[in-house]
């Protein structure tokens, strides 16, 4: 189960090995190949192994640190772990790593996993029936001391020695009060140890265990047991276990359990412990607290750029920033990639400001890592306890809801929960899911607003209008529920559904006669999808529509986000034939350059220039550039929004070449709209240039 050629030479080794093993590139750090033990000791298919990198196959911060110091001369490492299987279950093992001569010299390194779960569930379940049997049995792979009811030595083990570190003259001597004095001046409270060695002796039936803090540091367990002959007790057993391997194993399950391994912040489940506690004291009467949660602006392009270890870099880099820029009895914690949470104790509205106000502060420094220098920002939203709520996870959705508001407001800023937001938040949703269930339910329709010709009033096109009728919440307007289908995405497959059924109409119209382009608006999503040029394809090709009676209307904002991919996909559709214009003309970004790049045929002014005039000179001024630009570039311009004949009249005048709006009509259903033609109205499009692709 190799990855790459260079680690077929070790398979055999790897495959001989008992013991679960892997074989580790050291300049790339991933897995070159691996034998099945390993696989089924980690339950993993080779895929999830083969080419990963080795960090992440036994994710403890001592396999972290070695790898991160491999660049930097770490050769071996060997140590007892506990590492995960794919089920999540626990797996006690014995691993090395060791170096490995690559066939060309290159480093490689030997992990190796000796399964140690059996072992150490045998030994659990050994403890378990000594516990059951008597002192002297219970206590045989422990340091024993044996004393009679006098309390003489009658026998030790050589653990026992080795736990105390009795010297050697010290066991030959057979001073046993010498022996009593060592072992008290060992333990970090003497005192204590003396009474409470004194109360076992005054008790000689009585079963105890306790533990005891030697001066080294070590842990040792004492369990005191009598020791019985014929019925009757003759002495008592102490069987002494050292705990420090044990209890540092649990304390570093517990700390990796409750701490972020990157970081070392507190996690989002010692977070929510620690707010569960601060509402507990605040029910009770206690201080006020603040809920700040920060996310880091725009980190992806971090990652992407300077790539992941960079990343991990800059986010230890941040860590240490919001250390210092808190009170030590706050906390922070890491409760997302680019998340953190900080708890602001008796923390009210203006400490929660000072707080975020220095977090966006220290975050906002310039960031040099390995040559680079570049600047991060961060969005905070804050929720205050108990204005905003005496529930964690109100609090924690307030918070959040917050900060996303402050990005939505520009970024590196903060913001205070709103009531309203939560409402807002709620209503979208309803909206979301009644949109879903509208489309499954065929509830959206299609009225076609006409579009003509200034030149004689004849009718030249039409534009595809959604709308939305729901049985309980009546005509919902595309303003309210559009914004929201883009924002949850659902506009795909909205926009699929128009498109389809835009081009089904105009075949329709067509077979009955009535050759009359339809104009179908195309969100930013939908244009970003790499389908979509098939998709109009696919649709055009259903319904035996001629691609040059179809006119896709695109925003600025859609030609200027990535320019390059917009150009390729926009000579696609012009090599397939249909018309492109650009909606909303003067509201965008857009530029002559772009205008002479792209294989666009017509410009749609804006109503909200239209609205203007001619009575307002600004406007006037700019719906008469547009069209003189548009002249220059060859292009055709369509007004929408016009309403009253002097709009119309001024546009004739301007040079305009079509217009939409009340004026002539509003947006009817497909049957209204062909009966207002009249029989023989429908006239052939003005002939005007095919998109023709431009060389990108």
């Amino acid at each position: 189960m190799t990855a790459t050629a260079p680690s077929l030479p070790w398979q055999a080794l790897l495959d001989g090995l008992n013991d679960a093993a892997w074989l580790v590139d050291g300049t790339r750090q991933t897995v070159l190949a691996v034998n099945p033990a390993a696989l089924a000791l980690l339950q993993r298919p080779a895929a999830q192994v083969l080419g990963q990198p080795a960090a992440g196959l036994l994710a403890t911060p001592e396999d972290t640190e070695f790898w991160r110091q491999v660049p930097h001369g770490a050769q071996r490492l060997h140590s007892h772990i506990v590492a995960c299987r794919a089920d999540g279950s626990p797996v006690h093992a014995l691993r090395r790593i060791s170096p490995l001569p690559g066939p060309h010299g290159e480093p490689l390194y030997l992990v190796a996993l000796q399964d140690q779960t059996e072992q150490r569930r045998a030994e659990q379940e050994r403890e378990t029936a000594l516990a059951e049997l008597r002192a002297t049995l219970e206590s045989t792979a422990d340091g024993i001391l044996v004393i009679d009811l006098a309390g003489r030595i009658r026998a030790f083990n050589r653990r026992f020695a080795h736990f105390w570190g009795l010297p050697g003259d010290l066991l030959i001597a057979g001073d046993d009060a010498a022996v009593f004095d060592w072992m008290r001046r060992c333990v970090t409270d003497p005192a204590e140890y003396e009474r409470r060695l004194a109360a076992i002796h005054e008790a000689p039936l009585m079963n105890t265990v306790d533990r005891l803090v030697l001066q080294d540091g070590r842990v040792l367990e004492r369990i005191a047991q009598p020791q019985w002959s014929r019925g009757e007790p003759i002495g008592r057993v102490y069987a002494f276990r050292d705990l420090s391997r044990q209890l540092a194993a649990e304390e570093r399950i517990a700390t990796l359990s409750h701490t972020d391994a990157l970081t070392g912040l507190p996690n989002r489940r010692q977070m929510a412990d620690r707010m569960a506690h601060a509402l507990a004291v605040q029910r009770r009467g206690g201080d006020p607290f603040a809920l700040l949660i920060l996310d880091l602006d725009r980190f992806k392009h971090i990652n992407d750029t300077l790539g992941h270890h960079l990343g991990d870099r800059v986010l230890r880099e941040v860590t240490e920033r919001l250390r210092t820029g808190l009170r030590e009895v706050d906390l922070v914690a890491r409760v997302g990639g680019d998340q953190f949470a900080l708890l602001v104790h008796q923390g009210d509205a203006r400490a929660a400001e000072l707080a975020a106000r220095r977090v966006i502060e220290a975050t906002s420094r310039p960031y040099v890592l390995e040559g680079a220098e570049f600047t991060v920002t961060c969005s905070i939203g804050i929720a205050l306890c108990p204005q905003d709520g005496v529930l964690a996870d109100d609090l924690v959705r307030h918070a959040e809801t917050a900060m996303q508001r402050a990005k939505e407001g520009g970024r590196a800023s903060y913001r205070f929960h709103q009531a309203r937001q939560g409402v807002d938040l709620r209503s979208r949703m309803r909206l979301d899911h009644a949109m879903r269930q509208a489309l499954v339910a065929g509830q959206f329709r299609l009225h076609y607003q006409p579009q003509v010709a200034l030149a004689d009033d004849g009718v030249i096109g039409a534009e595809a209008l959604l709308r939305w009728h729901h049985a309980e919440l009546g005509d919902i307007a595309p303003a309210d529920f559009i914004p929201v289908a883009e924002d949850s995405g659902f506009i795909v497959p909205i926009g699929d559904w128009v498109l389809a059924e835009a081009v089904g109409q105009a075949a329709a119209w067509r077979r009955r006669g009535l050759e009359l382009p339809v104009a179908v608006n195309v969100s930013a999503l939908q244009f970003q999808q790499a389908s979509f040029v098939d998709r109009v394809a696919a649709a055009l090709e259903q319904a035996q529509l001629p691609p040059r009676l179809l006119e896709l209307e695109l925003t600025e904002s859609i030609l200027v986000r990535d320019a390059d991919e917009a150009l390729a996909r926009l000579n696609a559709l012009a090599r397939l034939g249909v018309r492109l214009a650009i909606d909303d003309f003067g509201t965008g970004y857009s530029s002559l350059a772009y205008l002479k790049r792209f294989p666009i045929q017509k410009l749609k002014i804006d109503r909200s220039f239209v609205q203007g005039v001619p009575s307002d000179d600004s406007d006037a001024g700019i719906v008469r550039a547009i069209i003189q630009m548009a002249r220059a570039l060859g292009l055709r311009v369509i007004a929408e929004g016009v309403e009253t004949e002097s709009q119309r009249r001024f546009l004739v005048h301007a040079g305009c070449d079509e217009f939409q709006g009340f004026l002539h009509a509003p947006a009817l259903d497909s049957a209204t709209f062909e009966a207002s033609l009249g029989p023989g109205a429908a006239r052939p499009r003005p002939a005007w240039p095919l998109a023709r692709p431009i060389a990108s």
